[in-house]
């Protein structure tokens, strides 16, 4: 449970591109791997909302998640999880499927876990085998009961390859068999013995038919009859799917036992499908494999392929392919021929799906709801699609899902008024963050995506309400501004808005061969769209010319609309830099953008900067730092210009508007750390005061007095000792009960709340909150900027290396604990 006064408002992270990295609890939740994390998210919460927590155990990228079958009876749910640190852990629901523990974890994999599938053996007390498969070529089966993990084999794959893919069933009551596949084209089949004084796999068939990799295994009983047949799906890089057929007994299937097959070279010239029957002997007892289906349709690999028994009986197979599409099919009635129900996704024959907008690399997997009336898959930019079975119509429709960066979260900021919050990310992308208050709910979505770049973006700031500069892995920064078509959305949505909407841009798009977004207008529904000419530099996309109709919505924009219509168009480009832009910062007033680049000498380590009315740079440039700064602010009142670096020294300029440069030195000081600053921000007092963050494991707070030369004079006058390297600091522009509130986030990804004396003589750390601990580095925190002097939460964001984006609310009562 959150501790009193503390609530977390909105977690964000996006799911790794993996086919094993998800599951969908019968419960109703969906457990899904994010960076080194395993976020939890229910997906039919009325009204949608995001992830509801995040598991934190892993030390690398999480690749396989699955919740162990349960019966009704059972009482609490189990997730097993697999990673790239080479680990599995057991998780086990504290209660009722809201918060989970972790209560077991092995490491005798000694390369990353690729899959896990798991079985649930009838009895009490609660029993599963589970076999997990990894890159060091090998299969590990295991037993799991009463909490306690054992290893009971180990199988080095022969001919050997890398698993990617488990599926795990029982069959005739007593027999386990196994379906393992990967980096070969064949899918072995293995057998075991349920009732064997020890449990012993051994390898009974190995299917060929494939020509690719397969990438997805998935068994289920044909019927509920305990002596139904199993079918087995698998799906492979050759653009097809496979179905087998595991019966028992000596006898065959009618269709292999006449050996004709309804697809046979129909459509693959020269490649019959395999009608081989396979004999497997387990238990004493006598079971074929046999070829029974060939699916065709998918244009591109096939990463995923999963099957679900209807609450009428009928068996259905979800498949998931990287050209963008995922497919519903079942067995036709009359001739058992297998058709394509449905098909959910973007159609891929619409000439110039670029990569810039989100869809290429289509769907990493799929997965059925519990009922199996809704499906949700996984995209090339980590973010989920829903669709919900309309059984009136008979028609699949779309549903809010959730969205989040894929990698390192590096800079947020939120806008002047405090409206919605922006985030940038080395996964190339800026988006934006804003309540749904339309909802009645006030749960928070992503917006708009202003920005998708080709270069990893590291800083962010707003300038006003509608318009913000970003800087990036490139020599120069960029300023965008937001489009009519956004700024009505918002409004409507989260209502706030702006008066002068008339003034804005339609919306924007990118054009084929570019980085900038370019302003257009959005056209009628009924608009002819003209087809692209491949020579044409600024040639536009057709799949991303902005209609009209797909802005006016009255939810959160699906993630094909964020990638595609809610760019906003850039306005100008500021140059100057000779290398990486490494921080920037506006200033209050929105007229002046101050920012440094990478630097490892004194005439590129200078600040250089830029005003907002014309766009161009106040020369001379300020020179202070030999290394790269690591940080710049503006004093609440622009008054002052703060800097840190690598070189370990502060700066602060003062305003003097009787010079060119507008800013002048005030006072540096060379050691202030022992080792490099990397933040650092101003607090909301009258006598200017702020505070530094080190590598030295420090927190230091500086207070400012006039000399005799009637010039300010900055002096440390307290430090905080923190238990590791401190990488970001803000202050609440507003003082709670007499005191300052500073924010502190470490390497670690400890952030604490520490209370400071208004003189910055004397801080106090706050006890710890387990809401308030990242497995990675705190990369940047940023306080909600305060409207009204009687708010009685504040917000607190938060954005971590774990490619996670956290929205923490505290109240008064929290804020004065002494």
């Amino acid at each position: 449970m959150a501790a009193e006064g503390l609530s977390v408002e909105y977690l964000s992270a996006g799911a790794n591109r993996q086919t094993s990295v998800a599951d969908w609890s019968k419960t109703g939740l969906l457990a899904f791997g994010a960076d080194v994390n395993i976020a939890l998210w229910r997906p039919a919460a009325q009204p949608p909302r995001g992830i509801e927590s995040i598991l934190s155990g892993h030390k690398e990228t999480v690749k396989a998640v699955v919740f162990l079958p349960e019966n009704d009876e059972d009482d609490s749910s189990y997730i097993v999880s697999g990673s790239d640190d080479k680990t599995l852990i057991f998780w086990k629901s504290t209660d009722h499927g809201h918060n989970f523990e972790a209560v077991q974890s092995s490491s005798e994999h000694t390369a990353p876990v690729n899959c896990v599938t798991a079985v649930r053996i009838a009895g009490e007390p609660a029993k599963w085998i589970v076999a997990t498969g990894a890159a060091d070529a090998t299969i590990k089966i295991w037993s799991f009961e009463n909490g306690q993990l054992q290893l009971l084999q180990f199988i080095k794959t022969t001919p050997k390859f890398f698993p990617l893919t488990l599926s795990l069933s029982i069959i005739d009551g007593d027999v386990l068999i196994l379906a393992a596949a990967g980096t070969r084209e064949t899918v072995q089949i293995l057998t075991a013995d349920l009732n064997a004084p020890s449990i012993g796999f051994s390898v009974q068939a190995t299917l060929s038919g494939h020509e690719g990799w397969v990438r997805s295994l998935s068994f289920t009983k044909q019927t509920n009859e305990p002596s139904s047949d199993l079918l087995l799906a698998s799906a492979s890089q050759d653009k097809y799917i496979r179905i087998w057929r595991i019966r028992q007994g000596q006898e065959l299937p009618a269709l292999a036992a006449a050996g004709s097959d309804p697809l046979s070279g129909a459509f693959l010239p020269g490649k019959s499908p395999s009608n081989k029957v396979h004999h497997l002997k387990a238990a004493g007892k006598d079971f074929s494999v046999t070829f029974e289906a060939l699916l065709l349709g998918h244009e591109d690999w096939i990463y995923s392929a999963r099957w679900k028994t209807r609450a009428d009986g009928k068996l259905q197979l979800l498949s998931t392919s990287a050209d963008n599409s995922l497919a519903i099919w079942e067995a036709d009635p009359a001739s058992g021929i297998w058709v394509s129900m449905a098909r959910l996704g973007e159609i891929s024959r619409e000439k110039g799906a670029t990569t810039a907008t989100g869809s290429t690399g289509g769907f990493w997997t799929g997965l059925w709801s519990p009922l199996g009336d809704s499906v949700a898959c996984l995209g090339r930019t980590g973010s989920w699609r829903r669709w919900q079975h309309d059984s009136s119509t008979d028609t699949w429709k779309p549903c809010v899902a959730i969205t989040g960066h894929t990698k390192a979260v590096t800079g947020i900021t939120w806008a002047k008024g405090g409206d919605y919050l922006l985030s940038t990310s080395s996964d190339q992308t800026s988006r934006l963050h804003t309540r749904w208050t339309a909802s009645g709910a006030g749960t928070w979505h992503e917006m708009s995506r202003p920005q998708i770049h080709g270069y990893d973006l590291n800083c962010i700031d707003s300038l006003g309400d509608s318009q913000f500069v970003s800087g990036a892995d490139e020599k120069l920064m960029r300023v965008f501004s937001e489009p009519k078509a956004v700024a009505t959305l918002l409004n409507r949505l989260a209502g706030f808005g702006h008066e002068n909407v008339q003034d804005m841009p339609d919306a924007a798009n990118m054009p084929v061969l570019g980085l900038s977004n370019k302003a257009i207008d959005a056209v009628d529904d009924d608009q002819e769209i003209q087809p692209i000419d491949d020579r044409d530099r600024e040639a536009m996309d057709p799949a991303s010319v902005v209609k009209k109709s797909y802005l006016e919505i009255d939810h959160p924009p699906f993630e094909e609309t964020l990638s595609r219509h809610t760019l906003w168009p850039e306005v100008e480009k500021l140059y100057g830099h000779g290398y990486e832009i490494s921080c920037l910062a506006t200033s209050h007033d929105g007229r002046i953008i101050a920012s440094a680049c990478k630097a490892s000498s004194t005439n590129h380590a200078v600040i250089r900067l830029f005003e907002t009315e014309k766009w161009t740079e106040i020369r001379p440039p300020l020179v202070a730092h030999s290394l790269t700064a690591t940080r710049l602010r503006f004093s609440g009142d622009d008054k002052y210009l703060l800097s840190v670096g690598r070189d370990r020294q502060w700066a602060v300029f003062e305003r003097n508007t009787g010079i060119d440069a507008m800013y002048q030195l005030l006072q540096s000081n060379p050691k202030g750390h022992s080792r490099m600053i990397l933040d650092a921000a101003w607090a909301p007092t009258e006598a200017p005061l702020f505070a530094t963050a080190g590598r030295d494991k420090q927190v230091r707070i500086w207070s400012s007095q006039v000399g005799e030369d009637g010039k300010l004079h900055f002096t440390q006058t307290t430090s905080l000792p923190c238990g590791g390297s401190v990488t970001s600091v803000d202050f609440l522009s507003t003082m709670v009960g007499g005191k300052l509130v500073l924010a502190v986030g470490t390497e670690a990804g400890k952030v604490s709340i520490c209370l400071v004396k208004e003189d910055g003589l004397a801080v106090t750390e706050l006890p710890s909150q387990p809401e308030l601990k990242l497995p990675k580095t705190v990369l940047q925190l940023a306080w909600k900027p305060i409207r009204k002097t009687d708010e009685s939460a504040y917000t607190l964001a938060v954005a971590g290396d774990d490619s996670s984006l956290r929205l923490i609310s505290f109240n008064e009562a929290y804020l004065r604990i002494q």
